[in-house]
């Protein structure tokens, strides 16, 4: 049934059996879903879905209830890693979906160009300027201008003035000068000390001037979400991966020589095994920096030994991996993505509490 018709795709025409019956299937068993109440609940969140239709009506089965938890594997000051086990794929993409487009950030999204005699244009310097990432820990402070009231805290101002009087110049975030109201809400490592040494830090490059160029803005930084523009997306990527369940035959193991262990560990890219130095023995130091390009597979094959390793995915567990952009700590990150997906969940556990009574129209 999971053919695709190859005429009248979508239109419903010449559309096959199969598709019909399935289609069939689905009027007849409509998807409901209800909590119990709490003095009945084994754990939160546990659901109660229809396993068969008949013509009684569903019969009712309680769903194995999950317990996630999540590991911090690493953390520096602009990513982290971490597994995320006991849940499956869709709470995994769900998590990283929020954290690219539901976290709150501050950016610059207007731009006033007063003076700009470079080689860009001002619409070119409009946008470098908004994907500049900003220091965004007052973002709960502030609204987005759709929800705003009349004294809300929306905006946040910051200038550039700058004239070349030298052959040529870097024009960089550090010469943003901030709102005297908000000084501390500017670009991520903002240091204007260091334009007048020779620091290695010089801050992001907006544009370079040459001797007698002139650029002058005015810019509004406000807060908003990476589902609206992705210069408010506070990562510049996260990812995952199944985590996988690697093991080792242990009596083709024992057949290789010293040298031939040594270049099969070696044929792994990102060092997943290790030998001991006691017991010369082949170990999985580090399954998680398995990338699933099976040259230890192929190595092996190569070697006539096929079935020296196996290696599948565990379906519940997935390495995640997060890059900020610095305008949230990565940490931050992950925990406000977390409480953005159980306000989402509560929102839903109460609206199927509120209709409880009336199944029908869940």
């Amino acid at each position: 049934c999971n053919r695709v018709e190859e005429e009248g795709f979508g239109s419903g025409i010449g559309t096959s059996p199969c598709a019909e019956r399935s289609r069939a299937r689905r009027r007849s068993a409509p998807f409901r879903a209800f909590l119990t109440p709490d003095s009945e609940r084994a754990a939160p969140f546990t659901w109660w879905v229809p396993s068969r239709v008949s013509a009684e009506g569903p019969r009712m089965v309680q769903s194995r209830a999950r317990k996630p938890h999540l590991q911090l594997r690493e953390l520096s000051e602009e990513s982290c890693a971490f597994t995320l086990a006991g849940t499956d794929a869709s709470v995994a993409n769900a998590m990283r979906r929020v954290m690219f487009a539901q976290v709150p950030t501050i950016a610059i999204d207007l731009v006033e160009v007063e003076a700009n005699t470079s080689v860009l244009n001002d619409e070119f310097i409009a946008h470098r300027m908004g994907l500049i990432p900003m220091v965004s820990h007052r973002v709960d402070e502030m609204q987005m201008p759709i929800e705003a009231e009349e004294d809300d805290f929306t905006d946040v101002t910051l200038t550039l003035s700058v004239v070349c009087t030298e052959e040529k110049m870097d024009v960089t975030s550090n010469h943003l000068q901030p709102d005297p109201s908000y000084p501390d809400i500017v670009p991520i490592h903002h240091n204007p000390e260091s334009l007048d040494g020779d620091q290695p830090d010089k801050g992001i490059l907006i544009v370079k001037l040459k001797k007698n160029q002139e650029l002058k803005l005015r810019c509004v930084a406000r807060k908003g979400m990476g589902k609206d523009h992705a210069k408010w997306s506070p990562v510049a990527t996260v990812t995952y991966q199944f985590q996988p369940d690697i093991r080792i035959n242990r009596e083709l193991m024992n057949t290789l020589t010293d040298q031939q262990k040594e270049e099969w560990v070696a044929s792994c890219p990102t060092k997943v095994f290790r030998i001991n130095p006691l017991t010369k023995e082949v170990e999985v130091e580090n399954p998680s920096a398995y990338k699933y390009d099976d040259e230890c597979i192929l190595k092996a094959e190569e070697m006539g030994k096929p079935g020296l390793v196996d290696i599948k995915m565990k379906m519940d567990t997935f390495n995640f991996q997060v890059e900020s952009t610095g305008a949230h700590p990565p940490e931050h990150i992950v925990l406000r993505a977390l409480g953005i997906l159980l306000e989402k969940l509560s929102v839903i556990q109460l609206t199927l509490e509120t209709e409880g009574d009336e199944p029908d129209d869940v």
